[in-house]
Parts: C-alpha cells; sequence; structure tokens
C-alpha cells in the first residue's frame, strides 16, 4: 500500500512498534471508506524513524486530510509527528483515533494539536468525516464541524472487511491481524476491553471465506486479536477445523484463550495440530483469589491449572502465560507464589507484565485505597502500591527483561534448570540482582555475553561448581550457532 511519493487526498497513518506488525485499523477504515478509496492510500512506518523523517515523507505526497491510529505504542512518537505537521502544513487536516484517545483525551497534547478526534469505534465515521471536509473544501464552505465524534459500533454485518487490503508484501513478509469477533463480554478491570458490553461474533462463514482467500494468496502467519477465542466453543471449532483442513509445514495460527474454558469438542481436534502450528496466550494474570475479586476477573483457578496441564501432556501447542506484577493489594509474596505456580504448569514463555493504567480503565479506583502510583507518560506503568515499593517495581521490572532474555529465549533450555532449581521465582530475583548490579544494563546485552554473566552469576548467588555449570552451558551454547568458544570457557581452558 507504500506508494512513495504517490499524491493522495487521505492519507492513513500508523506508526507500528516494528516491520513486522501490519494495521488492521487502518485497513478496516480503508475497507470502508467507498467511493473516497480512491483518493486514499495507506502508509505504515515505524518507530525506527525519526519524526522529522515521517513528516518529510507524509508532505511529499500533499494529503489534504491524515488520519493517525494512536496506541500506547506509538502515542509520543505520532504526537511529534503532528507537532511537526500543525507547524509546516497547519492546512492539513488532522483525524486522530484509536484506544490511546477515546479515553480522558482533554488532557492529551496531541488532542489539542489535532482537528478532529473520533472516539470508539472509527470504521464508518472515518469515512463520513472525510466525505464532509472534501465536500466543504470542494464547496468553500468554512462550516466549523465539531471536534469529537462518538459513535456507537456499527452492527458487525455492516462493515466490509479488511483482509484483501493485505499486500503480496504483507503476506510475504509480515504477521497479518484476523479477527474472528470483537469486545469481551469480562470486566478485568485493568483492560480497555473492561469497557465492553459483550462479545460480537463476525458472521463466521463470511469470515472463513476471507480467510481462505488469504490462504489461497499464501499467507500462513494469522494472528488473531480476538480477546476470548474460545467464548463459543462451536464458532472455535469451525475455525480450527478450517485451518486443520490447510495444514502444512508453514501454517502458524496465534489465539488469545480463556484460560477455564475448554470443552472436549475443542480438546478433541487441538491435539490434531502438529508441533509448531499452534500458540495459546494464555492470561492467567494472577492466582490470588482475592485479588482477583478486587479487579472484577472471573477465573476459576482450578479448570486453569487442569487446562493448561492437559495442553502441555496432550497438545503441540506453544503455550503464551500471561502475569503482572503490581495488581492492587497482591504483595511479593502472593506474586511469587502464583509466578512459581504458573512456572510448575510449564508454559513455553511466562510473560510477566508490570501494571499499566490504560487511559479509561477502571483499575484507576483503586488508587486512593490501595495507594497506586502510575507514571504520567506512556505506558504509564505502575510506580508503587500499597504493597511494593518503586524500588520493587525495578527490579521486577528488570526480571521481566531478563526473563525475557533468558528463561523465554530458548536459548538456556539445560543450564535454565540449574538457575531455577525448585524457587523458581526466588532465585531468578536473586540471580536477576545480581546480574544488574554486575553489568548495570538490562538492553544490549548480547547472547554470548550472557553466557558469562550465567556462568559467573550461579556460581556467585548458588556455589555451582564450575564443572557443572560448563557442561550444561556448553550444551546450549552449542545449539545457538554462535562460532568459536564462549569467554568464560577460553578463561578455564588458559
Amino acid at each position: 500500500m507504500n506508494q512513495d511519493n504517490k499524491q493522495s487526498d487521505i492519507l492513513l497513518v500508523s506508526i507500528n512498534a516494528s516491520y513486522i506488525h501490519a494495521s488492521i485499523g487502518l485497513r478496516y477504515l480503508y475497507a470502508n471508506l467507498n467511493q473516497l478509496q480512491s483518493q486514499c492510500q495507506i502508509v505504515e512506518y515505524t518507530s525506527h524513524l525519526r519524526p522529522s523523517d515521517i513528516v518529510e515523507k507524509i508532505l511529499t505526497r500533499a494529503p489534504k486530510i491524515i488520519g493517525f491510529g494512536v496506541y500506547i505504542w506509538n502515542t509520543d512518537h505520532i504526537t511529534q509527528v503532528v507537532s511537526l505537521l500543525k507547524k509546516l502544513a497547519p492546512e492539513i487536516t488532522i483525524i486522530i483515533g484509536g484506544p490511546e484517545v477515546s479515553y480522558e483525551y482533554e488532557e492529551q497534547t496531541i488532542f489539542h494539536l489535532s482537528d478532529h478526534l473520533i472516539r470508539g469505534a472509527a470504521d464508518k465515521a472515518f469515512a463520513s468525516l472525510c466525505s464532509q471536509l472534501l465536500s466543504q473544501s470542494e464547496s468553500g464552505q468554512t462550516k466549523p464541524l465539531p471536534k469529537v465524534y462518538c459513535f456507537n459500533e456499527p452492527p458487525l454485518k455492516q462493515l466490509e472487511l479488511p483482509y484483501q487490503y493485505y499486500t503480496d508484501e504483507d503476506i510475504r513478509n509480515r504477521v497479518l491481524y484476523v479477527e474472528a469477533s470483537r469486545g469481551c463480554p469480562f470486566k478485568c478491570e485493568f483492560c480497555l476491553s473492561a469497557l465492553d458490553k459483550t462479545s460480537m461474533p463476525f458472521d463466521i462463514e463470511v469470515f472463513l471465506i476471507e480467510m481462505d482467500k488469504l490462504y489461497q494468496r499464501g499467507a500462513r502467519n494469522f494472528k488473531f486479536v480476538d480477546r476470548t477465542f474460545n467464548l463459543k466453543a462451536q464458532t472455535s471449532l469451525k475455525i480450527l477445523e478450517f485451518f486443520l483442513q490447510r495444514i502444512d509445514d508453514d501454517l502458524f495460527l496465534h489465539f488469545e484463550i480463556i484460560p477455564d474454558r475448554l470443552p472436549e469438542i475443542l480438546k478433541e481436534t487441538i491435539v490434531k495440530f502438529p508441533a509448531g502450528s499452534l500458540q495459546f496466550e494464555i492470561g492467567v494474570q494472577t492466582f490470588n483469589p482475592e485479588v482477583q475479586a478486587l479487579i472484577s476477573r472471573k477465573q476459576d483457578n482450578q479448570k486453569t491449572i487442569e487446562n493448561m496441564n492437559w495442553l502441555r501432556q496432550y497438545s503441540k501447542a506453544h503455550i503464551h502465560a500471561d502475569l503482572i506484577f503490581g495488581l492492587p493489594n497482591e504483595d511479593l509474596k502472593s506474586f511469587a507464589q502464583g509466578f512459581n505456580q504458573l512456572y510448575a504448569l510449564k508454559p513455553q514463555d511466562i510473560q510477566l507484565g508490570i501494571l499499566k493504567r490504560l487511559r479509561g480503565t477502571p483499575v484507576i479506583r483503586h488508587s486512593d485505597q490501595y495507594h497506586l502510583i502510575f507514571d504520567s507518560s506512556a505506558p504509564y506503568s505502575i510506580l508503587a502500591t500499597n504493597c511494593v515499593d518503586f524500588n520493587l517495581v525495578q527490579r521486577m521490572t528488570r526480571f521481566a527483561r531478563y526473563w525475557e532474555l533468558i528463561a523465554n529465549s530458548g536459548s538456556f533450555a539445560n543450564t535454565l534448570r540449574l538457575l531455577l532449581g525448585d524457587q523458581a521465582f526466588e532465585r531468578f530475583l536473586l540471580f536477576s540482582d545480581w546480574l544488574y548490579a554486575t553489568s548495570g544494563k538490562t538492553h544490549q546485552i548480547s547472547l554470548r555475553k550472557l553466557y558469562d554473566y550465567l556462568f559467573y552469576g550461579l556460581q556467585a548467588c548458588f556455589a555451582l561448581s564450575q564443572g557443572e555449570l560448563c557442561h550444561e552451558l556448553l550444551r546450549d551454547y552449542k545449539k545457538t550457532g554462535l562460532k568459536g568458544q564462549p569467554e568464560f570457557f577460553k578463561t578455564l581452558a588458559s
């Protein structure tokens, strides 16, 4: 869709975290522009580009209207881009939308810089606003239009689906985001989906026709953005069976599933998928029943444990499980118990997230009682609560980063058993503290250097013998494909 320097009246602009992501939101807007499509382009940039470079590229296209999708990961970048555009080309009409600006928008700089804001679902609203703006421009009218638009979500059957607007390049090189439903019936207060009234399905037959078209074009990497893929088992079953009939070595499917809901009809199909084809994202978040009740999270912990045990024992699905640190009234002891409980279930990945206060989420109601202090800058992470102080939050932020580098990377499968022993959380926190005290870094640590840190750190923290460490580290090292010998081994050999 990015045709360099081609001029268009309307630009739909996204600033993605990396190239591999393709914006499904902008493609929905484009799909529903109707007769205005011929005057519009989608252009996607990444946050690696400087704001001034993005502005330069935008201005070569001479747009009259620009629509920006604003999310927590790009709000600062887009604010800088819009600020520059308003200085250099104030005649361009700027329309913003997206979850980051749909709530508490009046306190945001980008709202005051922009000409219009569409709150909530913009699939049809964007086309309507653009039509009015272009009509006024052509007729010379100057009647002011409202700055803020808020529309109810249209019935999903009225929407044109966006999937044909994934390009051949997208299909070859990027993750394709798809959705069989919108919304969520649950009310977990840390999530924007708590504001949804319910979950609404797309027509499953129409949806699967679109999936088949993508598949026939060569698409093999599908990431479902549904909050609750397994909410309705019969619909989930149709989707799984559709892809099972088309299974090949390259097919990869990502689903976010409700952890305590896995009926037998889904299990019977899940077991048929080969290794490497299925990934389930399972949001456990906390195992503490009192904290769950406090944040309006309904979760049967026993069923969650049973389902995760079943998935690991009988399926070949890759399990990516989420926990959140810093939830109101959860202390370190409770979190450690939950972490160890989750680790014992053996998911391939554990994503340790630090609580964030997304704009509009109800979790803010606990701020006074539980002394929640959030960073005022994106991504609005928790800084302290009644149970955890700032120093501990900092330690846990480093823990999460190091866990990603070491435990989730897959590069230290053998060494990890020595590191974690039978107290995964406590031992990794001790090592995490040592690693930061020694390196002073959380980023820009090479894989080769991590082997050295593990060699010296495990001796310092747990008094492990050099011989045992060398054996396991070298087993892992040989699998990485790194050439030569690690530095610690060279030192020992000399």
